[in-house]
């Protein structure tokens, strides 16, 4: 990514992480970048192309934040570290995550996703043409469930409307999201350990 445009787009995520989607506009990131707002569009084009940009960094940052350090364990292990870190994206990028979810991928960075999932699923003994439903199904759980934890749209136990605030308590709430969580992830692996004919053993 050419470096003006990546500083443009750093540029972009920190306002939408700071001030919500609604506040991102050509004007307030050409501030923030100390050019026009015409002077944005050789980079990143009009707002449109801006919150495609937004999907390519965010796809981005999730490859960076797997790293090719998994590529010696087995699938269940990689299967289980990009779920988790695609619910880490959602918490640090709260208010442009839904963005995965709402807006068709963007650039090459951006089919990083799907790509990991079908070289998982491929290492788990997956057929072929099974693959990319797979593929898709898991995709929509992973960006639709953290985009409701962080949006407010997942169901939840309602709080006691006579009791104050109690940080223990969402604390214990945040708990039992993070084990919720992984215990769907769990019943992925066993899914696609199901998918399988002859599933690959962790380490291959």
């Amino acid at each position: 990514m050419d470096d003006k445009r990546r500083l443009i787009l750093d540029q972009a995520l920190a306002l939408v992480d700071e001030r919500g989607l609604a506040a991102m506009s050509m004007r307030a990131v050409a501030e923030r970048v100390g050019l026009t707002s015409m002077a944005l569009y050789p980079y990143v084009g009009g707002k449109d192309a801006l919150l495609d940009g937004l999907v390519d960094l965010l796809h981005l940052e999730l490859g960076t934040s797997v790293g090719d350090d998994l590529a010696e364990f087995g699938w269940r292990e990689r299967l289980r570290a990009l779920g988790r870190a695609v619910r880490s994206l959602a918490h640090a990028h709260p208010s442009a995550f839904p963005l995965l979810l709402n807006r068709s991928a963007a650039g090459a960075s951006a089919s990083w996703l799907t790509a990991a999932l079908r070289g998982i699923l491929h290492d788990a003994g997956v057929p072929a043409s099974a693959i990319p439903r797979l593929a898709r199904m898991i995709c929509a759980f992973l960006l639709g469930y953290t985009t409701g934890e962080v949006t407010g749209g997942l169901p939840r136990v309602p709080p006691d409307p006579e009791s104050a605030p109690d940080p223990a308590s969402e604390a214990a709430d945040a708990a039992a999201r993070e084990a919720e969580f992984d215990a769907d992830l769990a019943d992925l692996i066993t899914l696609v350990a199901h998918a399988a004919p002859h599933p690959a053993d962790d380490r291959t």
